[in-house]
This record gives structure tokens, C-alpha cells and sequence, in this order.
């Protein structure tokens, strides 16, 4: 099977950051002195889901950082829940823009890398230069849905399910990870992933520990939910948020109080798009984020 770097459009680079005892492998491109964008992905993917907006980026002169987040694909995945809390998570970032010889950076998350970017702008707003969230709501303004809209609390039932230890990893996993490749096809449009895109997907999957690590951020989040509120603190951070309208696990009505909870922050719905939006639409997402990491400030 061909390295997925193959699919990506420009050179990419190959490293490893440590943190904490995890190593984390990154992919990189574009000019050592540009700009610095870290495009962080969310569940089920790694690296590659950003394989679009890689070239875009790195051609505009951008230096993207691109890691597997911990648990995922060639990171390091470890065994406990408590590894995956988004402070720790939040960390791993910040331990990406150090490595860059860099003290902030533009940040870009889709899925739990836009959570992992929501919690960041709280917690360390002197890490970021710029924030694009791609389909997932502030936590606080997802906390309030789920207490007011039944409809979106039937949405969120997978979420519930994944708390159960070991079941979930052999449900998803089993006949080389077709669980996981079903809810990808279900949620997306018939030709947002390909054949070869799966089956570097399930590659990925495959490698030892990684689907307990993947559904760990899940239950890291919920002991995390039990004891920590989320913050109504704004967000100075001048924020993007990009949301595919068709999303079927994620209702658009979040879509605006999110960009509402930034001092400075901007929406954009795609309405052909499915939760998978940087997938659907590459080239509206990557002029989007271009515009929106080229601002000044």
C-alpha cells in the first residue's frame, strides 16, 4: 500500500515530537519562515484528512504542522482514559508550535480537532494567532442543545455508546474496521471518500491500540463533562467557523452561537456540505481559510 503522502500534492516532511512520554508523528510542508498553521483532525481520520488543504496552505506560503493526534494512526496511544483529557490534548498542540521554534501559531480543527481548538482559545489565547473550526460547536453552546433540543440529543447517542468499555473497538473494528467505514460513508456524501481513501483509513485503524485510544478522547469527555463546566468566557481570538449544513450528527442551529461566543468571530455555512466539509468542498474551505489566515492580527 502506497504511503498516503503520495496523495498529497506538495513534499511533505516526516517528524516526531515528544510530549509527556507520547511521541507524536507530524506531518509538514511549506516554508520554514512562513506563517504557522496547525491543522488538527478529528474521529475517525489522522493526518490525512487535511490532504486538500495541505498544497493550498503550503502554496500560499504557510508553514503547516499536520500531527496524528495522540491515539491515532502513528502516534503514540496510550492506554489510560485520563491521557486523552483536553488539557493534555491542548498540550500536545502547544508542544507542536514549540518544537516549530514558534510561540503561537493560526490553528485549524475540524470534528475534535476543532474541540481540542475551542478549549486551546480558552486556555492558552497567547498560543494562537488565529482559530478556524470546522462543523463543532462551542462546548458550552453544545451543552445547552443537549439540554434543550431532543433532536439533537438523539444525534448524539453514538457518543453514549462509545462509553462501554472494549465493545465499541470490536463493534467498529471488526472485518477490517467496516463499523468505521460505514459511519463514514453514512455521514458523508457518496463520493467524499473514495476506495483508496478508506483503505488508508483502515491502515491506520489496524495499527495496535489505536481504536481504544480514538474512542478514549470520547470517554476522556465525559469524566471531563462530570466534574468541569464548560467556560462562558469569550474568545479573543479571531475565530472562523466553517459548517457543512448537512451534517446529520451535528445541527446547524449551533453553527451561530458558536461564532457568537468570539469577540471576533465569522461564520460560514456550505449547504451541500456534510460534516465532512473540508472533504466536500476544498476549494470554498481553502480559499476560505486563506482568507481568514492572512488577515493581519
Amino acid at each position: 500500500m502506497r504511503d498516503p503522502a503520495t496523495r498529497c500534492s506538495v513534499p511533505l516532511e516526516q517528524h516526531w515530537v515528544q510530549r509527556r512520554g507520547v511521541k507524536l508523528h507530524v506531518r509538514a510542508a511549506g516554508p520554514d519562515d512562513g506563517p504557522l498553521v496547525v491543522l488538527l483532525h478529528g474521529f475517525p481520520e489522522f493526518w490525512y484528512g487535511w490532504r486538500h488543504q495541505i498544497p493550498a496552505l503550503a502554496e500560499a506560503g504557510c508553514r503547516v504542522v499536520v500531527p496524528d493526534q495522540r491515539g491515532y494512526n502513528r502516534s503514540g496511544a496510550p492506554r489510560a482514559v485520563a491521557a486523552y483529557d483536553l488539557d493534555l490534548l491542548a498540550d500536545d498542540v502547544c508542544a507542536l508550535i514549540e518544537a516549530a521554534g514558534r510561540d503561537r501559531a493560526s490553528v485549524v480543527g475540524h470534528d475534535w480537532g476543532a474541540m481540542v481548538g475551542w478549549h486551546l482559545a480558552h486556555t492558552h489565547p497567547e498560543c494562537l494567532r488565529r482559530l478556524a473550526i470546522l462543523n463543532v460547536p462551542h462546548p458550552l453552546v453544545f451543552r445547552r442543545t443537549l439540554r434543550s433540543s431532543p433532536a439533537q440529543l438523539l444525534r448524539s447517542t453514538y457518543a453514549l455508546f462509545f462509553q462501554v468499555p472494549a465493545l465499541p473497538e470490536w463493534l467498529l473494528g471488526r472485518n477490517d474496521g467496516q463499523g468505521l467505514a460505514a459511519l463514514l460513508r453514512w455521514s458523508s456524501h457518496s463520493d467524499t471518500f473514495d476506495e483508496a481513501d478508506l483503505a488508508l483509513y483502515r491502515r491506520a485503524w489496524r495499527r495496535p491500540g489505536r481504536l481504544r485510544g480514538m474512542l478514549n478522547w470520547y470517554r476522556a469527555a465525559a469524566r471531563r463533562a462530570l466534574r468541569t463546566a464548560p467556560s462562558s468566557a469569550p474568545i479573543d481570538v479571531p475565530t472562523l467557523v466553517v459548517w457543512g449544513a448537512q451534517d446529520v450528527a451535528l445541527h446547524r442551529r449551533m453553527a451561530a452561537p458558536s461564532a457568537a461566543m468570539c469577540t471576533d468571530g465569522h461564520l460560514e455555512v456550505l449547504d451541500d456540505a456534510t460534516h465532512w466539509v473540508q472533504h466536500d468542498a476544498p476549494a470554498t474551505v481553502n480559499q476560505l481559510l486563506r482568507d481568514h489566515l492572512a488577515a493581519e492580527g
